[in-house]
This record gives structure tokens, sequence and C-alpha cells, in this order.
């Protein structure tokens, strides 16, 4: 009982569910992969399959048991295992839409352990919708929010630069967040800047290399400055 062709189907049907979400993580080169993803789908579809089927032997007429008792723990144990994907870097949270993926192919695994496969397969289609079709729509949409970029800009020292240069940034349509000064030559001031803008920084760094003074104008990449 419950070892039939059917429940293989459905380990399987889980397993390649779950895949395809581990392999869209792999190919946008995320975190939690091809092999997490699999074995959180198949682990919870088990999970569920035993809890419907792995104790018809204890069962009588004074004895009955809660099937969704399995797959609430499911959902409590994998929030654990996104958690830990979850970090925060540079005052921002990195890893949220990988847990969330983890989280997802655990209910897809679910469903599939369940018979509920037409859910799986509809859930697993929702998922490239949101990671392909939502991503194709940030990159069309106003600026904010947007990944910051870094840009270390070498100057004259005591020449009154700075707000040449400001303002130069806030008319390219850029936001500075954050600056940090660094070390430099005798002469030359060096700045470390974190802005918020346009995708493209090549404008910017020719407007700003055209400043008399500016000794140099470098794309960073993420640093942090706290």
């Amino acid at each position: 009982m419950g070892q039939g062709p059917l429940q293989i189907g459905e380990l399987l049907l889980a397993f390649v569910l779950t895949s395809l979400v581990g392999l869209e993580r792999n190919i946008r080169g995320k975190g939690a992969g091809m092999r997490t993803q699999a074995i959180v789908g198949v682990a919870s579809a088990i999970f569920l399959m035993v809890s419907k089927y792995g104790f018809f032997d204890v069962l009588g007429p004074n004895v009955t048991l809660d099937p969704s008792r399995v797959a609430a723990q499911i959902v409590s144990g994998v929030g654990f295992l996104g958690a830990g994907l979850i970090i925060t870097q540079h005052s921002r949270v990195r890893g949220l839409t990988t847990a969330a993926s983890v989280w997802e192919c655990a209910a897809i695994g679910t469903a599939a352990g369940a018979g509920l496969w037409l859910l799986a397969i509809v859930v697993t289609a929702l998922h490239f919708v949101i990671t392909f079709g939502f991503n194709w729509l940030q990159e069309r949409l106003p600026n904010k929010g947007r990944d910051p970029s870094y840009l270390d800009i070498s100057y004259l020292d005591g020449q009154g630069l700075l707000r040449e240069l400001l303002s130069t940034i806030t008319r390219a349509g850029w936001a500075v967040q954050r600056s940090q000064p660094r070390r430099s030559g005798h002469e030359l001031a060096r700045l470390v800047l974190e802005l918020e803008g346009a995708k493209d920084t090549a404008p910017l760094i020719s407007s700003l290399s055209e400043i008399g003074g500016v000794s140099s104008v470098e794309v960073l990449p993420e640093v942090d400055l706290d």
C-alpha cells in the first residue's frame, strides 16, 4: 500500500519540477541550485507520502491520524533552511528570492506527493513567470530600488571640485546614497560614492572625466562603506 507506480510517478514529478526551478537558479548564478531544490522537493514529497500511507498498519477502530500534520511540519522545517540562505550584506538583505524558491520547492514536492500533480505543474510554471517575467518588468520600471553602483573618483584637492562633481552626478539622474573618503596622493583627493540611478554608468563616467582636475573615475564592485 502506497508503494506502487502511482507513488513512484509522484516522486519523479516532484524531482523533475523542482529540478527545473533549481536549473533556473543555476543559470542566473543564484544560490540553492538544482541539487538543493531537487532534494527539498523530493524529500517533501516522500514526507507527505509517509504521512498518507505509512500508518495504515496501526489504524484501527480506536486509532485515528491527521495526515496534514506532516505537511505542516514541512512548512515550518523548510522555513529554517530558507532562513539560513538569507544574509544581510552592506545594510541590504540578500537571498530572499533564493530562500523563497527553496520554500516553493517544498510546496511543489508536497503537492506532487499528495497527488495534486496539476497544481504542482502550475506552481512550477508560475515560478518561471515570476523570475523571468518580473525581471523583464523590473528593468523597465523607474530606477528606484535598483542595485547601487560604486564609483572611485580621484581629483585635485583644494580646487573646489567636490561641488561640481556632485552637481554633475545629480544632473545625470543619479543620487548619492553614501560616500567615503579614501587615502590618495598628497595633491589628490579620493572619494568612493554609492550611487543609485540609471543602469548604465558609462555616460556619467564620461561626464565626470571631462571635468578639469579629475584624475580618474573607476567603477568598483560592491564595497562596504559602513
